[in-house]
């Protein structure tokens, strides 16, 4: 009996002895995370109706911040809109959150909305090689497969999508929708180009990765031209948007009700107004000769879609809030 109390003794003052060295049993140890698996790395409630997610992609290699507003009720599972920013990504001052109500919109709608934060000039795609200056980027695996299920379970969610986008984003999400056929409901682009491998929507292309990114375009979709620039074609592949309900917007570039003189400046750029419509004007302008070329191809295929063109209005903010504030009813539907 004794010599059992003595062992007991011995075990115990030697637990203790490790513990107070600093070491822990392998069994209560915190478990090595697997690189080769997405997940939710942390989770801060900034508000009531909004929280972030740091998302880790096994695809990227790298922690995405990812937006995500809540409605007021979450006793019941809600649908999903993924709302992508422009061809910043998120990562400048030209964003949802920064340039819209958008939130306020959201408070009273049952519905989560997310928005990663992160792909500056990607184009929101799976690229073919890693980019020296934009590094590597697979945001059509992120988009598709890595975060919808994170975001599913992490907010008890009904596993039904749509996705809306602007600009650079208003060609990805059509791409999206394509890639993934059954994930979105419905897909919605604001003065997005639809054609991505004619001489024009290469040029936009250019202008957006190559000259304002840095990017060497070889590294998206390989050599302009080849089957990976036809592959990430919408007017190209646009029967397979069939099955998704497709809503489209663009204006003229003629200057209208949110190109106002009276519009705030921004402090110490007295150009900013000129330069929305002067060069928003010219690329809205031709974002809408995309987008009727995109309307006509999907006519000829009989592909079920909407689409506004406004009489008016440049390639800006004001109008891409006014086209989600005015879609959003549709959206919804598609929703339920």
């Amino acid at each position: 009996m004794r010599s059992s109390w003595l062992r007991r003794l011995c075990v115990a003052g030697c637990a203790v002895a490790v513990a107070t060295a600093g070491w822990a049993p392998a069994a209560l140890a915190e478990p090595t995370p697997d690189p080769d698996r997405a997940r939710v790395d942390t989770v801060v409630h900034d508000s009531a109706q909004q929280s972030t997610l740091i998302v880790y992609s096994a695809a990227m290699r790298k922690l995405i911040p990812v937006n995500v507003l809540r409605p007021k009720d979450t006793t019941k599972p809600r649908p999903t809109l993924y709302l992508l920013n422009g061809a910043g990504g998120g990562e400048d001052s030209a964003t949802w959150a920064a340039k819209t109500q958008y939130a306020k919109f959201f408070a009273d709608k049952e519905v989560n909305v997310v928005t990663p934060i992160g792909g500056a000039f990607s184009y929101y795609t799976d690229w073919q090689h890693d980019d020296p200056v934009l590094g590597r980027n697979k945001w059509t695996t992120f988009l598709t497969k890595e975060l919808p299920p994170l975001v599913d379970k992490e907010f008890d969610t009904t596993k039904v999508n749509a996705i809306a986008g602007i600009s650079m984003a208003g060609t990805s999400v059509l791409n999206l929708a394509i890639a993934a056929p059954k994930l979105y409901r419905s897909a919605a682009a604001y003065s997005g180009c639809a054609r991505t491998s004619d001489p024009v929507g290469q040029a936009y292309i250019r202008m957006v990765v190559a000259d304002r990114g840095q990017g060497n375009l070889n590294n998206m979709w390989g050599p302009v031209n080849s089957a990976g620039w036809r592959d990430n074609d919408p007017y190209i592949n646009a029967a397979k948007l069939r099955g998704t309900k497709v809503y489209m917007t663009s204006g003229t570039g003629l200057p209208g009700q949110f190109d106002r003189l009276e519009a705030p400046l921004v402090a110490g750029d007295p150009l900013t107004l000129a330069n929305q419509m002067v060069i928003g004007g010219i690329i809205e302008a031709a974002v809408n000769e995309c987008t009727k070329q995109m309307v006509s191809r999907m006519r000829a295929l009989k592909v079920p879609h909407e689409v506004t063109f406004r009489p008016s209005g440049t390639h800006s903010w004001g109008y891409w809030e006014h086209d989600l504030e005015t879609t959003w009813p549709k959206i919804a539907a598609d929703l339920r």
